[in-house]
This record gives C-alpha cells, structure tokens and sequence, in this order.
C-alpha cells in the first residue's frame, strides 16, 4: 500500500475510522452474533472442517477490526517517530505499513490464544454443574483479574516501554535489513502492548465484544493510560474500580444465594 508520506495519518485514520464503522455495521446485522464470546459456545467442534473455519474465520475477522479500531489509534506517537527517523529514504511508506502489520500481528496471535483459551472455558461450562449453576463467574472473573493486573509490576514495567517510543524505535531500529526490523519493531512494540493492555481487552469477553459502546470506552482507557502524560494517574483507580465492580457482583451472587 503506496502512500505518500504526508498522507499516512489522514490514511491511518481513515482506516481506523472504518474499522470502527464497519463494527458497528456488523453489530447491527444478522451475522452480529460472531461478535459476542457467549456465541462461541455454539460451535460445533464435530461439524465438518469447512463449517469451523469459516466460523472461526469470521471470529477472528471480528478480531482484527476490534484491534485495528482500539489498538492501532494507541501506537501513533510511535508511527510518527518511525516516520520522521526513516522519513528520507524511498522506502518510508512501505516500512511504516510494515511497523503496522508487526504490531498488529502479534495482537493478532494473542487473539486466536483468546478464542481458542474461551472456547475451551464453554467446554469446561457444558461439562461442569458448578459453573452452570454459578455463570457469575464468568462475569466477575475478568473483572477480578484486570483490577488485580492494574497492581502488578509486570503491567507498569510494559507501560512504561509503551510511554516511551523514541526510546523504544532507537532501542529496536537496526537500520540493516530494514524490512524485516521494521516489521520486528512493529511486532516488539505489540509484544509490550499484551503485555500492559492483555488483562483490559479480555474484558471484551466480560461484557461482549459487540458492544461497539465498550469497546469505545475501553479504547479510551487505554490510550490515556498509553499516550497521555498524567495516564498513569488513571491506571490504580482504575484497578480498585474493576475490583469493586467484579467482587460486587459476587458479593450479590452470595447474598442472593443465602
């Protein structure tokens, strides 16, 4: 994808806008249901190959464009020190949409791991009378583990490697082989994106990946805590509010069961 470089953001936003547009399009149709987790429990793993991939392709799809539409946005300050060091050589548009597909590669990994990890949890709900007569664990799991991740350090060690791009392109630029270290800096970049951002987007699977409203909310979120420079203000506030929201509603599970 040849653009020129004065271009690149008008078309990086354009692209984001679209993905977000395409969501809430896909939200609204007959196939919306591949955008809820609670769907994945419908699958048929003894229907013939066929069936599972395009099932699982289109999981995926939907995937790619939440990724593209909260995650891309958050890698901008890093895309634009890439472009200004690379910004002379006549190849320039084509590593920056190299340092994008690194980047969004490695979300892409870490998505297949989600859906294959929540297809195995409706397997373990299908076969588990405790967890089918408390599904409130479900709701109140990931809200626990976000709010507990929000403390951890391995949370603050990735975001402070996300809050710093200059250092991070000047640490895993090469300038050899300029192809593939463009789209390894993409791909390191993505690595230490999970690594801060992984407890917060497994919320989509809490409260629905085709709810277009939280996946805005939780995009926000995590570029102010990733872009802003009073965002990591935000991150323990954050944590004791996903705390409380999660062990609220086990508390009302437990006072509603006795």
């Amino acid at each position: 994808m040849l653009v020129h470089r004065n271009l690149f953001l008008p078309v990086l936003t354009g692209l984001v806008t679209l993905a977000w547009l395409t969501l809430w399009i896909w939200e609204q149709s007959p196939y919306g249901r591949y955008l809820h987790h609670a769907e994945l429990g419908s699958i048929d793993l003894h229907s013939d190959a066929l069936s599972l991939l395009n099932q699982a392709g289109l999981y995926i799809a939907g995937w790619v464009l939440m990724t593209v539409a909260m995650m891309l946005p958050t890698t901008v300050p890093l895309l634009q020190i890439f472009r200004r060091l690379s910004g002379q050589r006549s190849d320039a548009n084509q590593l920056l949409w190299l340092v994008v597909a690194g980047y969004l590669s490695v979300w892409l990994g870490f998505g297949v791991i989600a859906h294959l990890f929540d297809l195995g949890l409706h397997e373990l709900y299908e076969h588990n009378t405790w967890l089918q007569a408390n599904p409130w664990v479900f709701g109140a799991g990931p809200l626990l583990l976000a709010g507990m991740f929000q403390f951890s350090r391995l949370k603050y060690s990735c975001l402070e490697k996300c809050r710093s791009p200059l250092s991070f392109v000047m640490r895993y630029w090469r300038g050899a082989r300029e192809q593939w270290h463009s789209f390894l800096l993409g791909a390191h970049h993505g690595v230490f994106c999970v690594g801060c951002c992984w407890a917060l987007m497994l919320l989509m699977f809490a409260v629905g990946m085709g709810s277009v409203g939280w996946m805005l909310a939780l995009a926000c979120v995590m570029a102010i805590e990733k872009n802003l420079s009073w965002g990591r203000k935000i991150s323990v506030p954050l944590g004791v509010g996903l705390l409380a929201w999660g062990g609220l509603i086990a508390f009302n599970h437990t006072y509603t069961w006795q």
